[in-house]
């Protein structure tokens, strides 16, 4: 499971991302510093970052969640890429996602993705580069 999400403060702004990874044996936090940028600019690169590290990882499955409707949308076929800007985002994750055997993306609302957030506004509050964090998972 990967929770994605982006943060832009101004929009555009000082902008970053997040994508938390949820696997079976450990979690990966990955957060990464855009400099300025739109929000939804941010919103496709949590996802690029987490499609990136699945597909590093061998993953054959891979479940998103993103707060952001447009983005999930856009990426189901419901809504147009119509910003030249995010048509070569949305054409990479696009291309990502055909290498895996099934991919899913919905919709939550921010109290469902609060590490994503948390990761995408600690990267604008740092303003450095991308930074990969992995911790155990603990039995439970």
């Amino acid at each position: 499971m990967a929770f994605v999400d982006g943060a832009s403060r101004g929009n555009p702004g000082p902008a970053g991302y997040g994508a938390y990874l949820r696997l079976e044996d450990e979690i990966i936090e990955i957060s990464g510093f855009l400099g300025r940028t739109t929000n939804n600019i941010a919103e496709y690169s949590g996802l690029l970052e987490a499609l990136t590290v699945a597909k590093e990882l061998g993953a054959s499955d891979v479940d998103v969640v993103s707060d952001s409707l447009l983005m999930v949308n856009q990426m189901l076929g419901l809504y147009q890429v119509k910003h030249p800007n995010l048509l070569p985002l949305f054409r990479r994750a696009k291309y990502l996602t055909q290498g895996f055997h099934r991919f899913e993306i919905r919709h939550t609302l921010r109290s469902g993705n609060k590490d994503a957030d948390r990761l995408a506004n600690v990267a604008v509050d740092r303003g450095e580069g991308r930074v990969v964090a992995r911790f155990p998972c603990s039995a439970e």
